[in-house]
Order: structure tokens, then sequence, then C-alpha cells
């Protein structure tokens, strides 16, 4: 058994250190031990703000601040709007709360645009 923790990567066991860094035979990933070890004590998860800086979680209810353009659509989510059961995402356009708004649909909106209700 290797003295080496497996590859982040693949988890394969055959790992090999080289100039101060450990490297996977089989996938070719190349990574600091250390850096590794801080990312699994540290908190991973990305609190999200609103507008007021309140920190959301799902299922919360919050209210839009200011008129939204939806595109397709012949008229813009209101300002009060409010939006009942949201869903935390961590997605990659910057649209981090999935929601479904009466009149409207399923969609997704940023949270600087609303504030916790």
């Amino acid at each position: 058994m290797s003295e080496f923790p497996p590859c982040p990567k693949c988890k394969s066991e055959y790992v090999y250190p080289s100039d101060g860094l450990l490297i996977c035979p089989e996938c070719f990933y190349e990574w600091n031990p250390e850096d590794v070890e801080t990312e699994e004590t540290g908190d991973t998860t990305t609190k999200v703000l609103d507008s007021n800086g309140n920190e959301l979680q799902d299922g919360d209810t919050v209210v839009v601040i200011k008129d939204l353009p939806v595109k397709g659509a012949p008229k813009p989510i209101k300002s009060g709007t409010k939006v009942k059961n949201i869903r935390l995402t961590d997605g990659n356009d910057g649209h981090n709360i999935d929601c479904k708004i009466e009149g409207f649909g399923s969609m997704g909106l940023k949270s600087e645009f609303v504030r916790k209700a």
C-alpha cells in the first residue's frame, strides 16, 4: 500500500512524489498535497447573500427589488414580486437561485436582485 494519499481526480493509489508535488501516473494529474489538506479541512460551501447582505437558504421566500427583463417574454418581472421556495445553486452564469415565478415558470435569478422577505 502506498504511503501517499490517492489521486483526488481518479482515486488511483499509484501516486509518486516529484519536486514537492504528487503525480498520478494513470491520469497525469499533479497536485500539491498541502493544498488538498487545506481544502478538505476548510468550509467548501459558499454563502449566497441577498442585496442587503442577508444569507439566503433553500426554501426561503424572496422579493424582487427591481424590474427584471425576461428574454422571450413580453413583460418584465415587476419589482416587489414575491418568490417562494427558492433553491440555491452554484450557477456558472451568475444565476445562483432557481425558482418558479407565477406567470413565468421556472427560471434562474441573481441574488443581487432580490431581498429576503
